[in-house]
């Protein structure tokens, strides 16, 4: 059976108060049109048209490239106006799916089940029982049991004091016959007081053709909770990123404390991986079994070998990390850095597109930059690869067990012989010999009866 999705996304969000769309504003790193495009992918082939009017260039930016079609509604009368503007690219039979671009968090089998419940006939909507229901329309059915048959939707501000005390809401989410959703909302009234047109409207209509009404049930309020206020996001990225949480313990990962955790991507873990308090992981990160994180970690689009263990504050971007290395605290592995097994990479080492072998260290206040590094190498602290000559980059080579002084600049491209000895302070601009210590620094000179500069006294 065909499907169409229709995601509305023309909102203002005044209640942000941003230039920003509010459809573009991000919840573990992605905006919450996103997620909301993404569950649509995940429902299969269908045709997804997505609604814009504030700030229209933004949003249809952002979702290019996406397969979807940008509709625009302007001005914003209404949500069932929004739907009148699609109804020229809707087909002629199966089922429309109306999703909201400022309800990221609905899941596609919660989504899938709607459209089933739907089944091309009735219009189904989308309903959750919440505690306190202040400001969703209540779902009016015929008697008081859920099972009764819906009969309509009184929104809030319209409800009677007994229609307020009922819990069912509707979650602005329905799934509707096409062929009935574009007959119904061509026929639709402004003739209300905000001189709009209202889509819950078409449930009147349903009932009046003996069209059955049906509720399918969110399985949990994070699901449709709606984001108009950073307050609301905030709460949003909690809810979110503690139900992330849960499932990676579920799954044996040991936490240092749940409700400081973010994961703005795909992490894969292994057995017995412990993650300490405040760390980030974006894109995808694969931790092997054994690995601990420490404290403050921001890692994104890494693997990181079995027993390796991350020390605090360390940035990992675009990098590989071999079994049991050390890195950090305060480290920075940037793309194309690649740790071997046993490799130490210590505080305030910068490495990037560069090959650490098997037990090579790196301990301290170093960087390494367009190298390949052997075996054993030790890398003096202060000691840097000068890759850059202002337009082009250049490798150094270091063989193994090479021992690199502290100070030491290495001029690539350059290349160091295995075994040798770099003495501290140097500046190598030639390939050095295999097994030698090769010392490249001016003669010490004592200058006798020089003075320091002094500082006049104060007034």
């Amino acid at each position: 059976m065909a499907l169409d999705i229709v995601i509305m996304a023309a909102g203002k969000g005044t209640r942000m108060k941003s230039d920003l769309p509010k459809v573009l504003h991000r919840l573990a790193g992605r905006p919450l049109l996103q997620h909301v495009l993404d569950t649509a992918r995940d429902l299969g082939r269908a045709r997804v048209i997505v609604i814009t009017g504030h700030g229209a260039d933004a949003v249809e930016h952002a979702i290019a490239g996406t397969g979807a079609l940008a509709v625009r509604q302007m001005p914003q009368l209404g949500t069932g106006h929004a739907i009148q503007q699609v109804v020229p690219h809707l087909g002629d039979e199966g089922t429309t799916l109306i999703l909201n671009g400022d309800v990221p968090l609905i899941e596609a089998e919660t989504a899938r089940a709607l459209v089933e419940a739907c089944a091309g006939n009735r219009l189904a909507l989308l309903t959750i029982q919440l505690d306190e229901p202040t400001g969703y329309g209540r779902i009016l059915r015929s008697g008081d049991a859920m099972g009764g048959r819906v009969l309509g939707i009184v929104e809030h501000k319209d409800a009677t004091a007994a229609q307020r005390e009922i819990r069912e809401v509707y979650t602005g989410i329905m799934a509707a016959p096409t062929a009935m959703l574009k007959r119904w909302v061509m026929a639709l009234s402004n003739d209300n007081a905000q001189k709009e047109y209202y889509l819950t409207d078409i449930v009147e209509m349903a009932v009046h053709e003996r069209v059955p009404v049906v509720a399918s049930h969110a399985r949990a309020e994070t699901e449709v909770l709606g984001v108009n206020s950073p307050l609301q996001l905030a709460d949003l990225e909690r809810r979110y990123q503690r139900r992330q949480a849960d499932a990676l313990m579920e799954a044996g990962v040991r936490m240092a404390d749940p409700a400081r955790f973010d994961l703005r991507g795909e992490l894969i873990t292994g057995r017995d991986v412990e993650i300490d308090v405040g760390c980030i992981f974006e894109g995808q990160v694969v931790l092997g079994d054994e690995v601990r994180i420490g404290a403050h970690c921001v890692i994104r689009d890494a693997e990181i070998a079995n027993g390796a263990v991350i020390h605090p504050y360390t940035h990992i971007d675009g990098a590989r990390v071999g079994p049991g290395a050390l890195v950090g605290p305060y480290a920075r592995l940037r793309t194309g850095a690649d740790l071997g097994a046993q490799v130490h990479v210590g505080n305030f080492v910068e490495v990037k597109n560069s090959t650490l072998a098997e037990g090579a260290k790196a301990n301290h206040l170093a960087y390494l930059g367009d190298a390949t590094v052997g075996e054993r190498v030790n890398f003096g602290a202060g000691s840097i690869t000068a890759n850059y000559d202002g337009a082009h980059k250049h490798r150094t080579v270091i063989g193994a067990d090479v021992h690199v002084g502290s100070n030491c600049v290495l001029i690539a491209p350059v290349t160091l012989g295995e075994g040798g000895t770099i003495g501290g302070g140097s500046t190598i601009a030639k390939d050095t010999p295999a097994g030698q210590l090769t010392v490249a620094r001016s003669r010490q000179v004592s200058l006798a009866g020089w003075q320091r500069p002094r500082k006049p006294p104060k007034a």
